[in-house]
């Protein structure tokens, strides 16, 4: 979580929707993880943090943000 409250996310595809995203609050700051995009129509995406880390390997697209509200 960042300093001021304003958490990470990595927001994923929902399962049960197209048009709904999970969100995962991770803890370190959005600059700090890459995130690689699927190859070809069932490309598994990977999201990786700066210490090599895989925090992420699914169905996609996902993104990681920093949270617009604090909490």
């Amino acid at each position: 979580m960042s300093l001021f409250g304003h958490p990470t996310l990595l927001r994923v595809p929902a399962w049960y929707s197209d048009r709904v995203q999970d969100e995962i609050v991770l803890p370190l700051p959005p600059e700090e993880y890459d995130v690689a995009p699927g190859e070809g129509i069932n490309g598994r995406w990977v999201v990786t943090s700066s210490s090599g880390a895989v925090v992420y390997n699914g169905i996609g697209p996902v993104e990681v943000v920093r949270s617009a509200a604090p909490f």
